[in-house]
């Protein structure tokens, strides 16, 4: 019988081998991306202090509107848009990615051109 891998466990390990290189600081936060099958989120943590800066998904009102009737690659854009233009309202100007164990690829790589986009350096 041959078994099925688990693709979310796989990339859970992948997630935490990227994350023992990749940290955020007051100077230069993270961006975590986060993909459900329906939804993108997106986060700037300092993890210095163990605090979310701002945040940003596609379950929120103001983008679920914007992204009414668009596919999960341009609504992916839209939040790396809002993402960024949150980070501009706090002073963020470059922060280090995390692509979270996802391949930089679809709606990761949208969202991470939404963010560069609005003004983000990463």
């Amino acid at each position: 019988m041959i078994s099925k891998s688990n693709k979310n466990k796989i990339r859970q390990g992948r997630h935490l081998s990227v994350r023992k290189k990749v940290e955020g600081t007051t100077k230069c936060p993270r961006l975590n991306v986060y993909r459900s099958t329906g939804h993108i989120y997106a986060q700037i943590i300092d993890d210095s202090k163990g605090k979310t800066i701002v945040s940003a998904s596609s379950i929120q009102k103001e983008i679920a509107k914007q992204a009414e009737g668009k596919t999960k690659q341009e609504t992916a854009f839209i939040v790396g848009q809002t993402i960024g233009k949150l980070a501009k309202a706090k002073k963020i100007k470059t922060v280090v990615f995390d692509r979270g164990g996802y391949l930089y690829t679809g709606r990761v790589k949208s969202l991470a051109d939404g963010a560069r986009d609005a003004g983000l350096e990463f």
